[in-house]
Formats: structure tokens, sequence, C-alpha cells
């Protein structure tokens, strides 16, 4: 989407006390899934839609928790849910809700049937966890590896190592992804996924059909390949989060968390725009 003068007055959020908080319209998209209090126990006296709030103020600015703004519920609170929705995996099934909600907005299917699978190389920092070190792209840190439907909406994450390679990482992330989107068999990818290797290891995890999109031998400088950018595309949107500018985290868990929490901000804003309620 270009950065045109309606992009930027829609972006603006100059009403809300932070750029990053959830409007109201926003709000009721993601209201309705939000997990319903523990029937035991002393009655819930926090605000979720605060909780939310803080979450997304610490993807979009990429603050450590402890700089969190006093305006949020405690820091002990907010690290709580988010650590408890990450084990219970609502990060990932928020955001598959919202793809669906998303796709039939756009007058397609709930369940995409064709997908576009690449990676991307992120550094790493001191707090330890998995590593690894990419050659081609001289980092050393983790790969994010992804699949997106055909308009770009994330239905697919796994985080690894960046010591492994593309076509290693690929049967981890399309098995991830077998039952949740049962019709998503064709996959379009780029050279780094050819070859035999690949559909062995796909060997008992479903009938894929892996179609390699190569750059043309006659091409000169820059050219934009079909259906690759759209992949290339999301990393962009979810690039807006400072969160993801490394990954910060020690655990596998909790990057795959933070990368489905910046895809959640993207879907809710989507969705708000169709003014869904």
């Amino acid at each position: 989407m270009p950065w045109d003068d309606i992009a930027r007055a829609e972006y603006a959020r100059r009403s809300a006390r932070y750029a990053s908080d959830l409007t109201d319209r926003e709000w009721e998209v993601i209201a309705a899934y939000m997990p319903d209090r523990r029937g035991l126990g002393r009655p819930r006296t926090t605000d979720l839609r605060e909780v939310m709030n803080a979450i997304l103020y610490i993807a979009s600015t990429g603050c450590p928790w402890r700089y969190l703004p006093t305006e949020f519920p405690p820091v002990s609170t907010v690290q709580r849910y988010f650590y408890r929705w990450r084990d219970e995996g609502f990060w990932p099934a928020l955001n598959n809700a919202l793809v669906m909600v998303s796709r039939e907005l756009e007058g397609r299917e709930a369940s995409p049937t064709a997908g576009v699978i690449d990676s991307q190389s992120v550094k790493t920092t001191e707090a330890g966890g998995v590593c690894g070190y990419d050659a081609g792209k001289k980092i050393r840190g983790r790969k994010r590896h992804m699949v997106v439907d055909t308009i770009g909406l994330m239905v697919g994450l796994v985080v690894h190592g960046a010591g492994v390679q593309d076509r290693d990482g690929a049967p981890l992330v399309l098995a991830s992804i077998r039952r949740r989107w049962p019709w998503l068999r064709h996959v379009f990818a780029d050279g780094g996924y050819a070859g035999k290797k690949l559909r062995r290891a796909l060997t008992g995890f479903g009938d894929w059909r892996i179609e390699i999109i190569k750059r043309s031998d006659r091409a000169e400088g820059f050219e934009i390949i079909p259906r690759r950018w759209v992949v290339e595309r999301t990393f962009a949107w979810l690039g807006r989060c400072r969160r993801l500018a490394k990954d910060w985290e020690r655990s596998i868990a909790s990057s795959e968390a933070w990368a489905n929490v910046a895809h959640i901000r993207l879907l809710t804003r989507r969705l708000a725009r169709y003014c869904y309620v």
C-alpha cells in the first residue's frame, strides 16, 4: 500500500492515547475472541483491552517490558497474560480466525488453497536460546519461516536457527499447517526450495505441490518476480513492528508469539477499515 495522503490520514490515529492503541472498532473485531475468565478464583478485574493495548505498544515500539508506561496495567500482569496466551496457543488461534474473516470479506473462501513460502533471517541478542549462522545472508541468528496466502496473509510460521537451510525448514512449517489449512496444497517458492531433497522430506506429510518461481536469466537489474513478491511484502508489513527488528527472545515460542501479535495488529486494522463489527 503506497503512503499517499489517504493512507497517512488513515494511520494518523490522533485520537488515540498512543498510536498503537486499539480503536473502538478494532477492539470490537477481536473482543469476541478473547478468552473467558477462569471458573475458579477471584473475579477478573483487569481490563483485557488495556492488556492488548500494552502488548501492542511493546510490539510497535520495541521497548523492553520494564519500559512499559504506567498508564497500562502492571508489567507483571501484562507479562502473565502474554505468556499464558502464548502457552495456550491463543495467538495463532486468534490469527487464524482473523485471517478467515479477512479472506471472506475479500470475497474468497475462508481456507486458502495456495500459498507462498519464504524465510527471513534476523539477528539475535545476548539473550541466548536457539541460534545459527546463515552463510548466504551472513547473519547469525534465527529464521522466521513463513507461509502466506496469495493476498499476503500469514497462515503458517515456524522460527528456527538461521543455520537451517530453506529446503530443510520447509517441512517444519508445512507440517504445522497441514491440518490447520487442509485445502492448502499448492505452494509457490524460490530456487532455494528446488530439488528432490524437499520432496522426499515431505513424504508422509500430505500431497504437496511445490512450484518454483525463478528469475528470468535474461532479466537485468530489478525485476518483480510473480507470486514471490507477496511474501516479501508481508515481511515488510510485519517489519513496521520494531519488536521484530531483531529476535530479542530467548525462547522460540516467544519469537513466534510476537510475530503473531504483529500480524494480528495488521489484521485488526485491516478489518476495521471494512467497518466489520
